[in-house]
C-alpha cells in the first residue's frame, strides 16, 4: 500500500490520515506549563509518595523548552495512517503491509497509559523481518489501531465501550473494512484484554493470539489444587492491587472526577502517566534508562492535544462492570502464546495459563516490563514471529 491510496469496502471507506496539531494548541500547552502551580513535597522522599516533584518539573521544562513535537509528528506520519468508520465510530489505525511472500494479518492493540505510538519501533521488525536479521517468510501485515477514545480514534459518547465491545469492533475493522477473512492478534495491558476477548468471543476469525498479560479471573474454587507458583501469582496480584492499584480503583469508579484536573493541567497529566511508565517498566527506578524524554512526551502530547485522558480512563469503568473476560470453567481454544516479561504487572505461570488457554508456547523473557514493544522490541518481535510460525 502506498501513501495516498484509498481502500474501500462495501460499507465504509478507508481514508488516509495525516496527524497535524495546530500551532495554537502547542502554544496553549506551553503557556499552561509556564503557569503551573507546583505542589510541595516531603524532603528526600523520592518516588515514595508518587511522582517525584523534581523529575516532573524537569520533564515539564523539557516539554516546554526542548521537546519538538513536529519531529515526532513527522515520524508518525512516515507510517501509513488511516481512519475508517466501524459501527458508527471513526477509528484511527496504522497499516503497514508485510514485505514477504505470504504476510499474516496481525492486529496489535495497545493499552493505558500508552498510545498507538508505543508500537512504532516494533512495526518494521514484523513487516520486514528480512531487513532486521530475520526471515522474510515471517512477515506480517501489521494493523495498530488506537483504542476508541484514545489518540485519534473517536471518543464514544455512550456507555458500554468495554474490551468485549472493542473486540467486536476489531473484528469488523479487520474483516469487513480491511477484507481479511481471519487474522492473528497480539496485545498487553488493555490490549491483552481485547486480544483475549477476540479469541474467546470470535474464535472463528482468529488464527492465533499472543499475549504479554493475562486477563483471567481468580475465581477458582477453593477445592482446586494450585501449584506453588500459582499461589505465589495470586498472592503477588493481591499485593499489587493493595500497593499499586489505587489508580485503577479511581479510574474504575470515578473517572469523570479525575478527568477535570488531568484535562486542564499538563503537569498533572504528566505526573499521573509518567509514574506508571516508571513503576511498570524494567528500569530499576531510573525511568530514562528505558525511555527517552521524547518517547514519554510523545505519548503525553498525544493525550493532551486529543483531549482523551477522560475517554481513555473510562475504559476502566466500562470494563470493570463486565467482570473477567475468561473465568474458571471456560477455556479459550484459539492457539495462544504468552511472553512473560520479568517486570510485568503480573506474571502468571504456565500452569495457570493452561487452565484458561490453549497454550502452545510460553516464553520467559530475560528483561523488559509492561511496555515491552518499546522496552524490548527485538525480543517481543522475535517471540511473535516464532509463535505464529506454525501458521505459515
Amino acid at each position: 500500500m502506498r501513501k495516498g491510496t484509498i481502500m474501500t469496502s462495501e460499507r465504509n471507506p478507508i481514508d488516509p490520515f495525516e496527524i497535524y496539531v495546530e500551532d495554537e494548541v502547542i502554544e496553549d500547552l506551553i503557556e499552561r506549563i509556564t503557569r503551573t502551580r507546583w505542589p510541595g513535597e516531603i524532603t528526600n522522599s523520592g518516588w515514595d509518595y508518587g511522582s517525584n516533584l523534581s523529575y516532573v518539573m524537569d520533564l515539564c521544562d523539557y516539554w516546554k523548552n526542548t521537546f519538538n513535537w513536529r519531529e515526532q509528528e513527522s515520524r508518525i506520519n512516515t507510517f501509513h495512517n488511516f481512519t475508517t468508520v466501524v459501527s458508527g465510530l471513526k477509528i484511527h489505525f496504522i497499516l503497514e503491509k508485510g514485505k514477504g511472500p505470504n504476510p499474516l494479518p496481525l492486529v496489535i492493540t495497545h493499552g493505558w497509559p500508552s498510545t498507538f505510538a508505543e508500537m512504532l519501533d516494533i512495526i518494521p521488525l514484523l513487516t520486514d523481518p528480512g531487513s532486521h536479521g530475520g526471515d522474510s517468510a515471517d512477515s506480517f501485515d501489521v494493523i495498530v489501531p488506537s483504542l476508541p477514545g484514545y489518540g485519534y480514534s473517536e471518543k464514544p459518547s455512550y456507555p458500554g465501550m468495554n474490551v468485549a465491545e472493542i473486540a467486536r469492533l476489531w473484528v469488523e475493522l479487520m474483516t469487513n473494512n480491511l477484507g481479511y477473512s481471519s487474522f492473528t492478534a497480539q496485545g498487553g495491558d488493555w490490549g491483552a484484554g481485547v486480544t483475549t476477548a477476540l479469541a474467546a468471543n470470535h474464535g472463528d476469525r482468529l488464527k492465533a493470539i499472543h499475549l504479554t498479560m493475562s486477563s483471567t479471573g481468580t475465581d477458582i474454587p477453593a477445592d482446586i489444587k494450585l501449584s506453588d507458583e500459582e499461589r505465589d501469582f495470586i498472592s503477588h496480584r493481591n499485593w499489587w492491587q493493595e500497593n499499586e492499584g489505587a489508580y485503577g480503583h479511581i479510574q474504575r469508579t470515578k473517572p469523570q472526577t479525575l478527568a477535570y484536573g488531568l484535562t486542564d493541567s499538563p503537569a498533572g497529566l504528566a505526573s499521573w502517566i509518567v509514574e506508571k511508565w516508571r513503576a511498570w517498566s524494567d528500569c530499576g527506578g531510573d525511568i530514562e534508562s528505558r525511555f527517552t524524554k521524547d518517547q514519554l512526551l510523545t505519548h503525553l502530547t498525544i493525550y493532551w492535544v486529543t483531549q482523551t485522558i477522560e475517554s481513555s480512563i473510562r475504559l476502566y469503568y466500562e470494563s470493570g462492570k463486565s467482570g473477567p473476560i475468561v473465568s474458571y470453567g471456560t477455556k479459550v481454544e484459539v492457539p495462544t502464546s504468552f511472553a512473560s516479561f520479568p517486570v510485568e504487572i503480573s506474571y502468571p505461570p504456565r500452569e495457570w495459563l493452561e487452565r484458561f488457554f490453549n497454550l502452545k508456547r510460553f516464553t520467559k523473557m530475560p528483561s523488559g516490563g509492561h511496555f515491552s514493544a518499546t522496552e524490548e522490541p527485538e525480543l517481543l518481535a522475535e517471540d511473535i514471529r516464532e509463535s505464529f510460525r506454525f501458521l505459515r
